[in-house]
């Protein structure tokens, strides 16, 4: 049996895209036929699950019991991939209630894959962010994430105030999600289905759906990035799976 993975998606600094993070991830993972299982730590109504609701259950990351569910289940549940969507403030409390548990422990000694995308915001605060969390790192993959989706202009630092800050974490892996076009975004939130499914046409119950081919093109073809990036850093080596990358999105549905 594959060693269990756990990925924790997030940022202390709110409205980065976080969620829109995890959503792509659990796509890729579906797309490859790795089982996943998603919690959504906005509690008690959560965004994620509103777009994965089979495979996500919201809780408390603050909770104890909340954490007995994620974690004394790692090596029971059908799924080998844990994705866990940690609401805006809770990334450091939510790592160091890790190494508080011992899971850290766990994740450098070899006995869970352990991975991070850290979600970064437009602001110099984003990036002291960086120097917090990467005191949790030993023993994870640690991916930090420039998430353009939400915003042309993201990034209001200089290359060289941000350099200084990447330089400081050893290991550390850029990921870059670049911007998908407003009007297809808008119209897969309105749709509260998965990127695939809209892209496939697919309602909710996965009967055939009536979205525009020209907003599913963007949506295709921006996927089609996103996962070029997961590739390239190798997603499914790191859980432990033999695939070597998701087929790319087809609009060929009408």
């Amino acid at each position: 049996m594959a060693k269990p993975a756990v990925i924790v998606v997030g940022a202390d600094k709110g409205g980065v895209g976080k969620t829109t993070v995890s959503r792509t991830v659990l796509d890729y993972f579906s797309a490859n036929n790795i089982p996943t299982r998603a919690f959504d730590t906005e509690s008690p109504r959560g965004t994620l699950k509103r777009f994965h609701p089979d495979i996500t259950e919201i809780v408390d990351v603050t909770s104890t019991s909340d954490q007995m569910k994620i974690f004394d289940t790692l090596n029971s549940a059908n799924s080998t991939v844990t994705v866990i969507d940690v609401r805006a403030g809770l990334l450091s409390p939510t790592l160091a209630s890790l190494r508080d548990i011992g899971f850290l422990d766990a994740a450098r000694s070899g006995q869970i894959t352990f991975a991070v995308f850290h979600i970064l915001g437009p602001s110099i605060a984003s990036l002291d962010e960086i120097a917090e969390t990467a005191n949790f790192m030993d023993g994870a993959k640690y991916f930090l994430v420039k998430n353009f989706i939400n915003n042309t202009s993201f990034f209001e630092w200089d290359q060289a105030t941000y350099n200084s800050y990447f330089h400081r974490i050893k290991n550390a892996t850029e990921i870059t999600i670049p911007k998908l076009n407003e009007m297809a975004y808008e119209q897969v939130e309105v749709a509260s289905v998965p990127f695939l499914k809209f892209v496939a046409n697919k309602g909710t119950s996965g009967e055939s759906a009536n979205y525009s081919f020209v907003l599913r093109g963007y949506v295709r073809h921006w996927l089609g990035n996103v996962w070029g990036e997961f590739d390239r850093i190798k997603l499914t080596d790191i859980v432990g799976s033999k695939d070597k990358g998701a087929t790319r999105p087809s609009t060929s549905e009408q």
